[in-house]
């Protein structure tokens, strides 16, 4: 470096290259200056001024003095390597690797170099370069522990876990027997970890063991190695020494759900779907009750037994587990016992028990068979969970006479009015319910907790300017609604996004969702430092989960929505263009499309320029406030666009679209969902085979869901109607329908009509399969509108077979109903059988807003034309959005000297 320099100015290069690593950027850029005065052409002077810049923020000026050290002097490596550093600063690893290996191709033994591209290729997993550069690395230092780990990882990520058990053998046998000190035995005990972990993965499961023995001393994570020498034991099927170990792990972690199952499979008494013999039902209660003796303490050996008991068995021990929780005060005691509703039967005797202790509790003060009284408390929270049970099983009104007298009971309590804020959602009154949560939250101003369950219920109900207010109250002064971005409150944002695209505002609803879609790109990119840390700390088990985290990391539920919320906003997009979008085409539209062409061309030039102009004068304005390193500290920038509207000035919404269907096409293939937007997407873009791979996914994963049943029909119709084909590609798609079509079993020798008959007879019963059926009927032949609106109006909704104590429980689902509503309303374009569907459903439904039902919130003062023209939730959009408006806040005034 500086080679080429006289040796004053020689020094002053190694005082810029000093002076970067320690972040003293002034110190360096003066260094820099001081040597371009004498040779302005010198080009690793140029580069590491413009690396210099880069750090201070002045890309422009950074990129630009690079470019031209580069061009002065194309075969210095160090010009190459700064200019792949400047591209990595900005995350364009992909350029960066190629000035890497330009560099590397003048400097191949720089080992600086090496290591930085070897960093580039894990995190673009270029595994098969990564092996390479790690190989070269270790051959230039080959007494580097890092080296040899790097290369053994490296190998372990390249599906060649033989060879990097070998690489790390050969790593032990390079250490002395006293091996390691004091200071190192953590990381080492690591180390051996890493590599048992890798001959389990191998196969080799005998020889784990014996190096797990054998190097017993030298770990030091004791819990980590019982844990792992129990998994070998299981796989070697050592069941009763597995057992042992299982039932040590247990007396060090006696609520670790894990541990209880290992236990199990031990015993032979593991089911894979929950499902036991009654011998087995025998052996497993008289193991928890052992169990229960010896850690009487542990809330898991009591709550297990609920998952397989049956009958009366079942009953004594939910009673005994239910009633100390009763007594304490649990709230979370019903989330607990949620899964038990999904077992057969469980749920009925669940609500009989609960009910005969409230009535004990109410005639004696106390459990029944037991003598003494309980406090007063234990009938609020009997009541507080018997409410949540009604609400699970769909019977609002009864939950909402419990929680009403909890509340009565003890009014201070919070947890009651978030329930009921809960209860009334799930019962259609999204108003009430966020004015709940508002009581809830005013009532303990200082919990972060019930603050967020407000914001939800408030998005929910689309008043997202006072849920905006609301959550600010737990975000830092200042720039308060970037806090929440910088925060990364993904759920927030979802909700925030999901309200805004039910009103209609597709900017800002695409903003929240690609908001999210960009914490996912931060955090794919976060994983960057931990590529060279980890290795150094030899946290190498963690590193390797970490980067099979990574791998699947857009399969993740947040990820999902935001993808899934943009696409729909694109396709709406597509459907009905934004107002801006279609008066810029009424502008060009006396124009040619030569000359259109040229416009946007000279639009585009233009905006380029003024971006220009105005980073040009952030730097200016930015160069007196600048920290003793040099670095700017300028304030965060403003956000531009702030209601997203340039989100929606793009020429094709669909290929917008289409960026994020592929990466859940990539990571969410097994969600209908997905496949239900490419279909929509590829259906518009007419691209028939996509749109018929979506057809054939659908019917794999759910052949019988009404939606699968929809998109089948739908493209076999518009099929039909296409025009005879004339290119080849056009018969070679045809030929392709023409011999898939006969596969499809719904389609077999029957026509589109017969179809569509078929699936309703098979799922006359269920609402929604009849909807999809007179959908069809209605495309299929749109002359027989009425004999589709009868499909619908001839519905019965039928008691859902139950053995519950009290109440029954109707079939229907209230989002399924206002599906319906909406299908009558906007498909089938008959106003009179909407407004008879809705009259019918207000029945069923008296607490919905959607559906004006007589004990909602609206009901007194909405007309009917006001709540067909109002949102899903009743909320209009006015209100909505207005940052004044404040719901009512029902009881709100009774506690406001609670919280003074």
């Amino acid at each position: 470096m500086g080679a080429s320099l006289p040796p004053k100015e020689a020094n002053l290069f190694k005082l810029i290259v000093k002076s970067y690593e320690t972040k003293q950027y002034k110190k360096g850029l003066k260094a820099a200056d001081a040597i371009l005065k004498k040779f302005p052409d010198h080009g690793e002077t140029l580069s590491m001024k413009g690396l210099t810049l880069n750090c201070m923020d002045r890309k422009a000026e950074a990129y630009e003095l690079v470019r031209r050290g580069l061009k002065n002097d194309l075969k210095s490596h160090v010009c190459w390597h700064v200019y792949g550093l400047l591209y990595r600063s900005d995350r364009e690893y992909r350029e960066a690797i190629k000035c890497y290996r330009n560099a590397l191709k003048i400097d191949p033994d720089n080992i600086e170099i090496l290591r930085d591209l070897s960093l580039l290729q894990a995190q673009m997993r270029d595994l098969a370069g990564f092996v390479e550069t790690r190989q070269q690395l270790l051959t230039l230092k080959p007494n580097h522990r890092m080296n040899w780990i790097g290369f053994a990882v490296a190998h372990h990520l390249n599906s060649s876990g033989s060879k990097a058990i070998e690489i790390l053998e050969a790593y032990e046998g390079t250490l002395e027997d006293d091996y390691p000190p004091d200071n190192e035995r953590c990381e080492h005990g690591e180390m051996l970890l890493y590599k048992i972990s890798l001959l389990e993965e191998c196969g080799f499961a005998e020889r784990a063991l014996e190096e797990l023995y054998k190097k017993e001393s030298k770990i030091v994570d004791k819990l980590a190695y019982k844990e792992q020498q129990v998994s070998l034991l299981v796989k070697l099927g050592r069941l009763e020494e597995g057992e042992k170990i299982y039932r040590t792990l247990l007396a060090m972690i006696p609520d670790n759900y894990r541990y209880y199952d290992g236990l199990q499979k031990c015993l032979g008494l593991h089911s894979e779907n929950g499902q036991h013999s009654s011998d087995e039902v025998s052996q497993l209660d008289d193991l928890y009750k052992s169990l229960r003796k010896q850690y009487n303490w542990s809330s898991a050996v009591k709550r297990i037994p609920l998952d397989f008991l049956h009958g009366e068995k079942f009953r004594e021990a939910a009673d005994s587990y239910i009633r100390p929780l009763l007594i304490k005060g649990v709230p979370s005691l019903f989330s607990d016992l949620s899964p038990l509703y999904d077992l057969p039967g469980k749920a009925d005797i669940l609500e009989k028990m609960i009910l005969e202790l409230e009535e004990s509790i109410r005639t004696t003060g106390g459990f029944p068979g037991s003598a003494p009284k309980e406090p007063p408390s234990t009938l609020m929270w009997t009541l507080f969970l018997l409410a949540q049970h009604y609400d699970r099983r769909g019977q609002h009104d009864l939950a909402l006479t419990k929680i009403d007298e909890a509340i009565e009971h003890t009014p201070t309590v919070i947890d009651l009015y978030t329930v009921k804020g809960r209860i009334l959602k799930h019962a259609g009154d999204l108003r009430a319910a966020a004015a709940l949560a508002d009581e809830a939250r005013s009532m303990d101003l200082a919990d972060r907790y019930i603050n967020s369950e407000c914001v939800k219920r408030m998005l929910q109900a689309d008043q997202v300017g006072l849920a905006e207010k609301t959550a600010v109250l737990f975000t830092k002064d200042g720039d308060q609604h970037n806090n929440l971005h910088d925060m990364q409150c993904m759920w927030y944002e979802l909700a925030s996004g999901e309200s805004y695209f039910r009103q209609g505002d597709l900017g800002r609803a695409l903003k929240k969702f690609l908001a999210v879609e960009k914490h996912y790109a931060d955090m794919t990119e976060d994983q960057f430092d931990f590529h060279s840390y980890c290795l150094r700390k030899m946290t190498l088990r963690a590193y390797v989960e970490m980067l099979k985290f990574q791998d699947r990391l857009h399969s993740h539920p947040y990820f999902h929505k935001a993808a899934a919320g943009a696409i729909r906003c694109y396709i709406k997009l597509y459907d009905s263009p934004s107002k801006s979008a279609t008066s810029d085409d009424g502008e060009l539209s006396g124009l040619l499309p030569s000359q259109k062409k040229k416009l946007r061309q000279k639009q585009r030039k233009a905006e380029a320029r003024a971006k220009k102009a105005e980073e040009k004068n952030e730097e200016e304005s930015g160069a007196a406030g600048v920290s003793k390193t040099g670095k700017r500290q300028h304030a965060k920038p403003v956000d531009l666009d702030p209601h997203g509207e340039k989100l929606l000035q793009i020429e094709d919404p669909l290929v917008e679209g289409t960026k994020y269907l592929k990466l859940l096409l990539n990571n969410s293939s097994k969600l209908l969902e997905t496949h239900l937007l490419s279909f929509e997407l590829n259906m518009r873009k007419q691209r028939t085979l996509l749109a018929f791979q979506a057809v054939k996914q659908l019917l794999k994963l759910d052949p019988e869901c009404p939606d699968s049943h929809r998109c089948l029909i739908r493209f076999f119709h518009r099929v039909n109607h296409l025009a005879a084909p004339t290119t080849d590609s056009e018969k070679l798609i045809w030929s392709v329908l023409e011999a898939e079509r006969p596969s499809l079993s719904q389609l077999h020798e029957k026509s589109l009509i017969e179809a569509n008959r078929s699936f309703l007879e098979k799922h006359k019963d269920s609402l929604m399969h009849r909807a999809a059926a007179a959908e069809m009927l209605f495309v299929l032949e749109p002359e027989k509108k009425l004999e589709a609106v009868n499909l619908i109006e001839e519905s019965t909704n039928n008691l859902v077979s139950t053995n519950g104590a009290l109440g029954p429980v109707k079939e229907w689902k209230l989002k399924d109903c206002i599906a319906v509503h909406k299908l009558l309303e906007t498909v089938l374009a008959d106003l009179d059988a909407a407004s008879r569907w809705k009259t019918r459903c207000a029945e069923y439904f008296p607490f919905s807003t959607y559906f004006s039902g007589h004990r909602s919130s609206v009901f007194p003062q909405t007309t009917d034309q006001e709540s067909r023209d109002a949102p899903e939730n009743g909320v209009n959009d006015q209100e909505a959005n207005s940052g004044d408006s404040h719901p009512p806040n029902g009881k709100l005034e009774a506690f406001k000297d609670l919280h003074i």
